[in-house]
């Protein structure tokens, strides 16, 4: 076998592998097959200094053939760009919820994720049948939900809630960073970093840091 055949085959088994792995990542989804729209819900930013808490509800077709779906902190930053652009081409449905970080101050990050949640089943233009959820169960929802622990990996309507909630937030903090030099947001996301503790000592905090979260550092 020549080094280019051997090269095709190797690529050939990645893909037989990862396509397999994708057949695994729609378990839950055909496991409900008798629903017409399963929506995958996730957030991102439950834990950083600053910004919003970000929610992704994401339906995908019953025939989707998107590769590579996975948790989007396993995923690197080039390929949630792509796999974000796939996943709005693809999609049935999407809907995203934002709560700010002043709503964060004032009810907890708990119950903003939740609301961040609502707001992003509220947004999809179809109703879903069903919601798959990254570990919680959320309150205020009448429609049937299936809380599943590390759904972000296990789940492939998940994980691509996960990939869109995730790039939505990452270039909100890339644009807050430019009206907010000084605390690197565009590196951090507005999550705790040396740098970003450094900014908050050296010139305080800015419009969008949530107060209950760096109170020590004022």
């Amino acid at each position: 076998m020549t080094l280019k055949e051997q090269r095709e085959a190797k690529k050939k088994e990645k893909l037989r592998l990862e396509k397999e792995r994708m057949y695994e990542m729609f378990s839950y989804e055909r496991e409900h097959k008798d629903c017409s729209y399963i929506c995958g819900i996730d957030e991102v930013g439950r834990g950083p200094f600053a910004g919003p808490v970000v929610a992704a509800a994401v339906i995908l077709p019953k025939d989707c053939d998107i590769l590579y779906l996975n948790d989007s902190k396993k995923v690197s930053e080039k390929k949630r760009e792509t796999l974000y652009k796939e996943i709005y081409e693809k999609a049935v449905a999407i809907g995203i919820g934002m709560v700010s970080e002043k709503v964060i101050d004032e009810i907890n990050i708990l119950n903003a994720t939740y609301e961040a949640m609502r707001v992003a089943i509220k947004k999809l233009s179809v109703t879903p049948d069903l919601l798959l959820n990254d570990a919680v169960t959320i309150p205020g929802v009448e429609i049937p939900q299936v809380p599943i622990i590390k759904g972000d990996a296990k789940s492939a309507s998940i994980a691509a809630a996960s990939i869109v909630a995730k790039v939505t937030r990452d270039h909100m903090m890339v644009e807050y960073d430019k009206i907010y030099p000084g605390y690197a947001f565009a590196k951090n996301k507005g999550y705790g970093t040396k740098a970003h503790i450094e900014g908050i000592k050296k010139q305080g905090i800015c419009e969008i840091h949530r107060r209950t979260f760096v109170k020590k550092y004022i």
